[in-house]
C-alpha cells in the first residue's frame, strides 16, 4: 500500500504544527532574554499534566514503538514488564527521590553528586552522561526512527534511511534548540496524545486484520489461541528468551536496577519534574505518567505479537503474500524490529497512514528533543560553566546550550547509519546500558539514604562496578544480563559500604543528607494513585503470569 498525497499532507501539517507550537510557547517575554532557568527548567512553571505527558513522550520513542514491538514479536508480552514495572518505579521515585531533588533546587542530576560528594565525581558522571546521550541514546533513536520511515514510506531497503535520519534531526532541532525545555514539555502534551491515539489505531487495525473474519475481539482471541506462549509475563527456563527476561527475577531482581536508574537518575527523564511549579505538582505528574505507562504494552507489544502470528501463519490467520520475505534479513535470520513499520505499511489505509506515521514521528521527535535539551543542560551547567565560563552571563550560557545540542545532533546523525541491523535493539540497549547503570544507581542510593557514605567510597564503587559488570559478562559466568545487573548493584553497595566504614574520619560524612520524615509526606491524590497502580499490577500479573 503506497503512501498517498493525503498522507503526505497530514504528515506535513503535523510537522508544521508542532514546530509552530514549540516556537510559540517558548517565545521570550517582551524585553526579557532567556536565562538558564527559562531555557533548562522551563521557568519552573510546569503543571502536573504537562509533566506526566512530557515524561511519557520523552520515554516512548522508536525504542518502544520499533524495538519493543520487535521484542513482542520475539518474546511476547513478557517484554511488557519493562513498562508495568516502570509504573511502580515511578511511584517510588515520586515518593522518595523527588522530595530530596526538588528541595535542593537542582538543575541536573550530576549537580546532586557535587553537593553530596565532590566536583571530581560530578565531572566524571557528567562526561559519562553526555557520551551516553550522544553515542547511545540519540544514535539509536535516530537509527530506529529512520529504519521505520524507510519501511513505511519507501521499500525498506535502506534507500531512504539517511534522508529519514536527517529529517527527524531537523524536526527536533527546529523548536528544541531555540525554545529549550519549555518548547519540549509543552509540545509533548500534544505529542503524547497523538502517539497514544496513533498507537491504539495501529493495534485496533492490526487485530481486525489478523483473521479473515475481522473484528478486534476475534483478533485478540485468535492471537491468544495460536500464540498462547507469547502471553506469559514470567518466562520458564526452557524458554529460549529466558536469558533476556529471567523468570521471577524480573520481579525481584535486575529489572529494579534498570528502572530505578532510568526513572530516578536519568537527566532527560527527571529534568521535567525539576521544572515543576511545586513538589506536589511534580508528584502528581509522576503518578499521571505511571497510569500512562500501563497503556503502553497494548499499543506497542500487541502489534508485535500480531506480526508474529501473521509471520507464522497458523490455521485461521489472514494470509499476506510476501510476509516471510518481509521479515528476512537476507541471511536466514528474522528482522524482529520490522514488525511495527511492516504493520503500518501493509494495513493502515490511505489518510490514516499519514496520521499514524505522524504519531510514530511524534514519539521519536519528542525523545530526541528531550535528549538534546538534557545533553545541553549537563554540558553547560556541569562542564562548561564551572571549568570554562565561570563568569559567563546567562544569555551566553543559553547560547552555549544551543550550540552543544546542535553539535550533539550532528554527531549522532553521522553515527546512526553505522548501527546496522541489530536484532531486538530494545534488549541490546538495555543490556549495554546495564554495564554502568548498577554502579551509578548504587552511588545514588547510598548517597541519598546512608549518611556514612564517603566521596572516596563512591569513586571506588563506581569504577569497580564496571570491572564487576564486565567479569559477570564473561561466558563462564553464564548469567542473564538482568541478573548480572542485580549482582553488580549488590556487590557495588557492599564495596561502597566497606570503603566508607574503613576510610571515614567521622561517624557520618559531613555531606551526608539529613532526612526527616515530613519530607516524604505525600497528599491524598498521590497516595490513592499509588494504591490504584499496585492493584492494577497485581491484576495484570495474575492474569498473564
Amino acid at each position: 500500500m503506497t503512501f498517498s498525497t493525503i498522507d503526505y499532507v497530514v504528515f506535513i501539517l503535523y510537522i508544521a504544527s508542532i514546530i509552530f507550537m514549540g516556537l510559540y510557547v517558548s517565545r521570550s517575554k517582551k524585553g526579557h532574554q532567556k536565562d538558564t532557568k527559562d531555557y533548562f527548567l522551563a521557568s519552573k512553571s510546569l503543571p502536573w499534566w504537562a509533566i506526566g505527558s512530557s515524561l511519557i513522550a520523552a520515554n516512548i520513542s522508536a525504542e518502544q514503538f520499533i524495538a519493543m514491538s520487535g521484542s513482542g514479536f520475539a518474546i511476547g508480552l513478557a517484554i511488557a514488564s519493562y513498562e508495568w514495572m516502570a509504573a511502580i518505579t515511578l511511584i517510588i521515585v515520586g515518593k522518595f527521590f523527588l522530595p530530596i531533588f526538588i528541595e535542593k533546587g537542582l538543575y541536573t542530576i550530576p549537580e546532586f553528586i557535587e553537593k553530596r560528594f565532590s566536583t571530581n565525581l560530578k565531572t566524571i558522571l557528567a562526561v559519562f552522561w553526555v557520551a551516553l546521550f550522544v553515542f547511545v541514546n540519540l544514535t539509536s533513536v535516530l537509527f530506529l526512527g529512520g529504519k521505520a520511515i524507510d519501511t513505511i514510506i519507501g521499500t525498506g531497503d535502506g534507500s531512504l534511511l539517511m534522508y529519514a535520519i536527517v529529517g527527524l534531526a531537523l524536526i527536533a532541532a527546529a523548536y528544541s534548540l531555540y525554545g529549550g525545555l519549555a518548547a519540549v514539555a509543552w509540545t509533548d502534551v500534544v505529542q503524547v496524545a497523538l502517539l497514544i491515539i496513533g498507537g491504539l489505531v495501529t493495534s485496533i487495525i492490526a487485530l481486525n486484520a489478523v483473521t479473515p473474519d475481522g473484528g478486534i475481539f476475534n483478533g485478540l482471541a485468535h492471537i491468544y489461541e495460536t500464540a498462547g506462549d507469547k502471553f506469559h509475563m514470567i518466562l520458564t527456563r526452557d524458554n529460549p528468551e529466558f536469558f533476556n527476561l529471567p523468570g521471577i527475577a524480573v520481579l525481584i531482581g535486575g529489572m529494579w536496577v534498570a528502572n530505578l536508574y532510568y526513572w530516578g537518575f536519568n537527566q532527560y527523564i527527571i529534568q521535567r519534574t525539576l521544572a515543576a511549579k511545586s513538589l506536589k505538582e511534580a508528584q502528581r505528574g509522576i503518578a499521571f505518567a505511571a497510569f500512562l505507562k500501563m497503556i503502553v504494552p497494548f499499543i506497542v507489544v500487541i502489534p508485535g505479537i500480531v506480526a508474529y502470528v501473521m509471520f507464522m501463519q497458523p490455521e485461521g490467520t489472514t494470509i499476506i503474500p510476501g510476509v516471510k520475505e518481509a521479515f528476512s534479513n537476507g541471511n536466514g535470520a528474522i528482522n524482529y524490529d520490522k514488525a511495527y513499520p511492516w504493520l503500518i505499511s501493509v494495513f493502515i489505509p490511505i489518510g490514516l497512514k499519514g496520521f499514524v506515521l505522524a504519531a510514530l514521528v511524534a514519539a521519536i521527535v519528542s525523545s530526541l528533543a528531550s535528549m538534546l535539551n538534557s545533553t545541553s543542560t549537563i554540558f553547560t551547567m556541569d562542564i562548561y560553566k564551572p571549568y570554562i565560563g565561570k563568569k559567563t552571563n546567562e544569555t551566553k550560557l543559553v547560547n552555549v546550550g544551543r550550540i552543544t545540542a546542535a553539535v550533539a545532533l550532528v554527531v549522532a546523525v553521522a553515527l546512526a547509519p553505522f548501527l546496522g541491523s541489530i536484532p531486538q535493539m530494545f534488549q541490546y540497549i538495555q543490556e549495554y546500558t546495564g554495564l554502568v547503570s548498577p554502579g551509578v544507581l548504587a552511588v545514588f542510593i547510598m548517597g541519598l539514604f546512608w549518611k556514612k557514605t564517603t566521596n572516596k567510597a563512591a569513586i571506588v564503587g563506581i569504577i569497580l562496578s564496571i570491572v564487576v559488570a564486565f567479569l559477570l559478562k564473561l561466558p563462564g559466568a553464564n548469567l542473564p544480563f538482568l541478573d548480572q545487573m542485580m549482582y553488580t548493584f549488590l556487590i557495588t553497595l557492599a564495596i561502597i559500604a566497606g570503603v566508607s566504614m574503613t576510610t571515614s574520619v567521622s561517624v557520618d560524612d559531613p555531606k551526608g543528607i539529613q532526612l526527616e520524615g515530613k519530607l516524604f509526606v505525600t497528599d491524598s491524590v498521590f497516595n490513592i494513585s499509588a494504591y490504584a497502580i499496585l492493584v492494577l499490577l497485581v491484576v495484570l500479573y495474575s492474569i498473564f503470569w
